[in-house]
């Protein structure tokens, strides 16, 4: 349930009705926005409450939010999200770049790729000091020493940094590193660490789990804003279905649906959603066309030589095509890379 307030409504007012909630038993979230102010009601919606919410003087109308995520979604929040991330504006006009390796191998090959990848027209890098793996063999991260890498090639480069959080006991030392917090596919339904993010001044990114619906990964979401943390950016990966060809089906129609659905960012990585080099481009450029609001690219000097993900990995100039070729589709939109 959300309650509009009247234009021009003071402090005073606005505590009278978030305590009315309180009393009902509702949590309460506030959103400010140009012209009005809108409290967003947490918990079952009741009959009784928007009648006495309505007759309030300051209320302009109460209304019932039908779909299960509440703050999310385009009813609580028609205008959609934008915020500053790293020195970058997040879900405005501009489509951000975040490229990188899977994962940081050492020092020296981290800083060369970090190098690269700004040359090449990243805004954002990306790489992992912690991997969730699926089989307990494979290289699993540096940990902090490959977060305090990450720290001194963004001394290096000036680009901010997207790193991956493992569980909630790891939240606190990532969050020190990391202007992007990651939330991997494996995660996206840990309630719990969920939970932590939404108590954290970071941005977070949230990847489609790979067997998750929609509504599944808007409700994750849900969680992080409705724990008092808004900045949050959807990023579909690909879902697993019963196609071999490709790593995963990288699902272009959740970008729109997504935002139609909800006000906030959506990314697109194309890398884990195929699988393949071969195809991150094209996928880029559809991802694109379909109204992503950031590509998440992994993009390594030496694929042949990746520790993890090297298959789907454009080298530095493959990423500098990939760009050029993207912004003439953004440009047909109407917006810029």
């Amino acid at each position: 349930m959300i309650v509009v307030l009247n234009p021009g409504v003071d402090e005073v007012e606005i505590k009278e009705v978030e305590d009315r909630l309180k009393r009902l038993g509702f949590g309460v979230h506030r959103s400010t926005g140009e012209n009005r102010t809108i409290l967003g009601a947490i918990g079952a919606p009741k009959e009784d409450a928007r009648d006495a919410l309505q007759v309030m003087p300051c209320v302009e109308k109460v209304v019932i939010i039908s779909q299960p995520f509440k703050l999310v979604s385009r009813e609580y929040k028609r205008q959609k999200t934008e915020f500053e991330a790293g020195g970058a504006i997040v879900g405005g006009d501009k489509v951000i770049l975040v490229a990188g390796p899977c994962a940081v191998e050492g020092r020296e090959a981290f800083l060369e790729a970090a190098e690269r990848a700004k040359e090449a027209g990243a805004n954002f890098l990306r790489g992992g000091a912690y991997k969730p793996r699926t089989s307990p063999y494979s290289f699993q991260g540096l940990e902090e020493e490959g977060l305090k890498i990450m720290a001194e090639a963004r001394d290096l480069t000036g680009l901010p940094i997207v790193t991956e959080v493992l569980d909630q006991h790891s939240v606190e030392v990532v969050a020190r590193y990391a202007d992007i917090v990651q939330v991997g596919t494996r995660n996206m339904q840990n309630f719990r660490l969920l939970s932590e993010l939404g108590r954290i001044d970071r941005p977070i990114l949230l990847k489609r789990g790979m067997s998750a619906t929609i509504e599944e990964w808007l409700m994750a979401a849900e969680y992080i804003v409705s724990g008092g943390n808004p900045r949050v950016i959807l990023c579909e990966r690909g879902i697993r279905t019963f196609e071999t060809y490709t790593r995963n089906t990288l699902d272009i129609s959740a970008v729109p649906i997504a935002k139609e659905l909800s006000h906030l960012p959506v990314f697109v990585d194309p890398s884990h959603g195929t699988g393949d080099w071969r195809w991150v481009t094209p996928m880029s450029l559809a991802a694109v066309a379909a109204g992503a609001d950031g590509l998440m690219v992994e993009v390594h000097p030496r694929p042949q030589e990746a520790l993890s993900d090297g298959a789907q990995s454009l080298t530095p100039e493959k990423f500098v095509d990939l760009i050029r070729m993207a912004e003439r589709v953004a440009q047909s939109i109407g917006r810029t890379i």
